[in-house]
Formats: C-alpha cells, sequence, structure tokens
C-alpha cells in the first residue's frame, strides 16, 4: 500500500475570506421569495468553498426573527434567527454577523444552505453550494493506462482514462465500463451531488476477505457540461485504493478534511 501524501495543489483561500458576489442571488422557501439582492457576498467558512452572505434589507421583511442565540462561527461572532415564509417556519435557518465579525459582513446574514428550498443565480438553480469563484475543473482525456487493486484484487484495469482535476482536490481517474470487473463490484443506494460535475447515478462497494470498502466507486451518467467527457465513465476513491498510472503507483492522497466546516453548520 503506497503511503499517502499530498499530490494536488492545495486550496488558497483563507477562513474569513469576504469578497463581492457579482450575480444576481435569489432563494425561495415554498414558492415565495424571501431573498434577492445584487449585492451577495461570498464568505468562506472553510477554505473549500464559500456561502452566501446576504444584505439584511434584502431578504424579506419581517421573514427573520431572532432565537436570542449568539454562536461563534469560523469568521466571526453572529447571531441565530429563524426563517418566516407564510406558514413555513425554519428555525437556525440564518446567522447574522456581530461586531468581530470581518466588518464588511456587518448588516448581512449568512443562511444555512438547506433552509431554503432553492437558490438562484441569476435565473440558473445552484445546487449543494455556491460555486467558488476560485474553483476550477477538467477533465482532460490521457493514453495513459490506469489500473486499480485493493487488497489484490484487480477492480480496473484500463489502456486510457480521462483525469478530472478540481481544485483543492485529487485528481480523479474516470475509466470506461468496459475495463471495470463488475463481477467484485456491488451496486450501492447512495447517490451524492456536486455544484460542478451533477448528480452521481451509480455508487459501487467492493468486499474483500478482510472488510467491506463502502462507495468505493462512482459514476456520472449525466455530467454537467464543462465535464462530458466523463459521462457513463467509473471513477475510484484513490484514497481507498492502490491505484497505478503507466504501471507506476501513485501513493494514496491526503482526504480534505471537512469535520469542523460540518460541525459548524450542524448546530
Amino acid at each position: 500500500m503506497s503511503e499517502a501524501r499530498v499530490n494536488h495543489p492545495g486550496l488558497i483561500v483563507p477562513v474569513g475570506h469576504v469578497e463581492p458576489v457579482p450575480r444576481r442571488i435569489r432563494g425561495t422557501v415554498d414558492g415565495r421569495t424571501v431573498l434577492d439582492t445584487r449585492n451577495a457576498l461570498y464568505v468562506w467558512e472553510w477554505p473549500g468553498y464559500p456561502q452566501y452572505s446576504i444584505p439584511l434589507r434584502d431578504v424579506a421583511e419581517g421573514a427573520l426573527t431572532d432565537e436570542g442565540r449568539t454562536g461563534k462561527l469560523s469568521p466571526g461572532p453572529a447571531r441565530r434567527h429563524a426563517l418566516h415564509a407564510g406558514s413555513q417556519v425554519r428555525e437556525a435557518a440564518a446567522w447574522v454577523w456581530e461586531e468581530g465579525a470581518p466588518e464588511r459582513l456587518l448588516g448581512t446574514a449568512r443562511f444555512r444552505w438547506d433552509a431554503i428550498d432553492a437558490w438562484y443565480e441569476e435565473d440558473e438553480q445552484v445546487f449543494v453550494h455556491p460555486r467558488s469563484p476560485y474553483t476550477r475543473v477538467d477533465a482532460l482525456r490521457s493514453s495513459s493506462g490506469v489500473r486499480v487493486e485493493v487488497d489484490g484484487v484487480v477492480l480496473a484495469d484500463a489502456p486510457h482514462a480521462v483525469l478530472l482535476f478540481e481544485t483543492g482536490l485529487p485528481t480523479r481517474y474516470y475509466v470506461e465500463r468496459p475495463y471495470v470487473d463488475w463481477t467484485v463490484l456491488e451496486p450501492a443506494d447512495t447517490v451524492t451531488a456536486c455544484p460542478y460535475k451533477g448528480t452521481t447515478t451509480g455508487y459501487w462497494s467492493f468486499t474483500s476477505r478482510t472488510a467491506t470498502h463502502a462507495d468505493i466507486a462512482w459514476s456520472y451518467d449525466f455530467p454537467t457540461p464543462q465535464v462530458a467527457s466523463i459521462a457513463g465513465m467509473v471513477a475510484f476513491y484513490n484514497e481507498q485504493v492502490d491505484l497505478s498510472v503507466d504501471g507506476a503507483f501513485v501513493p494514496r492522497p491526503v482526504p480534505v478534511s471537512r469535520d469542523a466546516w460540518q460541525r459548524a453548520h450542524e448546530r
């Protein structure tokens, strides 16, 4: 097994970084528009991607009510608010920034993503989280051979692949399905989504003699147009497999941790 290491460029945006959003941002709850602004801000609560912070003047009148709780988010202190839209009440839906947070955030609110039914940039719906203006995703065809093994069992052996490069994440190697050994993989019900690639249409697990490796591979049958070349292909988590490219082993990458960011949003 190869030693884990970082073999891709790291994230460069510091926590607490704030930038203007040059797009109209709207949010709806139960079909009602609860926020509509051309003056949103990006705020990074972890280096991976930003959240929107919305000027309070661009939130529907009376939509936010103070819940009487102040918390310390990564960029600074904020006061928790509930969101009201018609008969809908979403508790812990927004944090209104207080003194001690970056000055540009004062007078704005960062909404919990799932407290809003649908987010829009201009007239296009945005899924999972805001797209980072500093993230680039490239899918490049490669004539390099890719071999994937786990516990000595070959899961895939392909003469070529599509390599997907995404800012701050390990390179992913997508191979065509005829080069995957489907006799050793088990379908899983898992579905994940990515604002840059779309929604997965398949996940697979592998059980070796010693362990079960859940959700070790995935596929996008209908990816976004920007990465259309990975459609129908299969990728494996480099962090969980022994992968070689043109016969040379690729060290397992160190996973990007989101634990701290997730804990902050579960409060």
